[in-house]
């Protein structure tokens, strides 16, 4: 089922996409993981079900978070960053060992929320843009065309509908026209691409004037320079350009004018408050038993203070006030050193639904390597066919390939998937150097070339803990 994403906004796909279906097409990237696949569907799902409830309600319906628990590359990320291209929702992926709390030198937790919120705003705003490309167009284009035909001095001097416009003038004025069509025509046709313009390019940057702040102190560091930036006027300056470079500057100026903002603003805010999505990575890093000193401290502390944002809070933000009661927080981990019941038990109560991904196995690396609509087999022919050759891996050298992934991570650290990634450079890597200058048209990897580029590699356990 293809799905346009910018054809229909966030609700109207969900609308059409069943928990069943959003499965199938996180089924196209992601191999496994059905129930991941299942809960993250359900949880889609039910943000559009909460819309359609009527009355108060529907503010008391609260999403479900996740807490997705396996081993690094076993497609945690990926399946949250593909349920977010579904829902066309704003989405923002973080790193919770990256906060601190309150008090200590770091990131605070807020930063979370303003970062969806510029996510949304850029979102929105690009979306509004696409809907006055036409009338910002027709207005580029008349700009264009006064670059490339100004109008004849008499006539502003004088004026249309001035008494002192001659026989003369008038008839000036048709010849201005008459060229001022005709170059149309031409510019219409891309003729004039090359041809230099001067305009007027105002500077719209702000103030360069270093802002001494400290972590956790965007927002004011933010109000500052757009107050001294309010105080100082707008220079512009005089540019010769192309008609090529001064269209861009042109249409970039005409679709600001053409966008409302506020509109921007308010529904940006509306789309994170009701859709947004938190991917929190590494949440387990944050975890550990109680009693501890040092930067366990800070850990337990970084935990209170995401507990009032996923559990719903008011965070102020450059473009408002936002709330977040309704945005889904999607947590992962790998959980090695620790385990869910080590978070705070506030913490603990707000991800209700646990996910545990299945390692994967060597059967699940062959999927990998050929299914997905971004194999990584699909990506490397790609990239070879940029230089004119023709790469054919044959299926013996696939499975020799995810064989060759598998007992790498049996023997050495678990990496998931990524492993097929070092296995596939070190194959490739003297074909990649040398097929510019080889001019060969044509590759073929089979289960043997596969053996002997990665015997070395794999029969040395210390070499391939460098290379694999």
């Amino acid at each position: 089922m293809e799905i346009k994403q910018t054809d229909v906004d966030s609700e109207s796909l969900a609308r059409q996409l069943t928990p069943r279906q959003i499965v199938q097409e996180l089924d196209r990237y992601v191999i496994g993981q059905a129930k991941a696949k299942r809960a993250v569907a359900i949880a889609l799902r039910n943000r559009w079900r909460r819309q359609q409830v009527e009355g108060d309600l529907r503010d008391e319906i609260l999403p479900a978070n996740i807490i997705m628990i396996g081993s690094t590359g076993v497609g945690k990320t990926e399946i949250a960053r593909r349920l977010a291209k579904l829902a066309g929702a704003p989405f923002v992926k973080v790193e919770a060992s990256k906060f601190t709390e309150v008090g200590y030198v770091g990131r605070d937790v807020e930063s979370i929320v303003r970062d969806l919120t510029d996510l949304a705003v850029n979102m929105v705003r690009a979306e509004m843009a696409e809907e006055v490309q036409e009338a910002a167009a027709a207005a580029t284009e008349s700009r264009l065309l006064d670059l490339l035909v100004p109008r004849a001095r008499v006539f502003e001097a004088a004026g249309e509908n001035s008494s002192e416009v001659t026989n003369s003038g008038a008839g000036e004025e048709d010849r201005w026209q008459r060229t001022r069509e005709k170059m149309r025509e031409l510019l219409q046709g891309g003729r004039l691409e090359e041809r230099i313009v001067e305009l007027d390019v105002s500077n719209k940057g702000l103030p360069l004037i270093e802002i001494f702040s400290g972590p956790g102190m965007e927002q004011m560091e933010f109000g500052l320079r757009q107050m001294l930036g309010g105080m100082m006027p707008q220079r512009g300056k005089r540019q010769r350009l192309t008609v090529a470079e001064a269209r861009g500057i042109i249409s970039q100026e005409e679709s600001e004018k053409l966008v409302d903002m506020e509109k921007v603003t308010a529904e940006a805010i509306e789309r994170v408050e009701n859709t947004g999505i938190v991917f929190l990575d590494e949440l387990d890093k944050i975890a550990g038993p109680g009693n501890k000193s040092g930067p366990d401290v800070s850990r337990e502390g970084v935990q209170r203070d995401l507990l009032p944002i996923v559990e719903g809070c008011a965070v102020p933000t450059k473009y408002g006030i936002v709330k977040t009661d309704h945005v889904l927080f999607v947590a992962a981990g790998a959980f090695h050193a620790s385990k869910p019941s080590d978070l705070v038990p506030e913490l603990q109560g707000r991800f209700p639904i646990r996910v545990e991904l299945e390692n994967l196995t060597e059967e699940d690396f062959v999927r990998i390597l050929t299914e997905p609509e971004n194999a990584l087999v699909l990506q490397y022919e790609a990239l070879l066919q940029s230089e004119g050759v023709k790469c054919e891996f044959t299926e013996d050298a696939i499975r020799e390939m995810a064989a060759v992934a598998y007992a790498a991570n049996e023997r050495m650290e678990n990496i998931g998937a990524r492993r097929l990634h070092t296995v596939m450079m070190a194959l490739l890597e003297d074909i990649l150097f040398s097929i510019p200058d080889s001019g060969e048209r044509s590759i073929r990897i089979t289960a043997e070339t596969v053996q002997e580029r990665l015997k070395d590699i794999i029969e040395d356990v210390d070499i391939s803990r460098y290379i694999l």
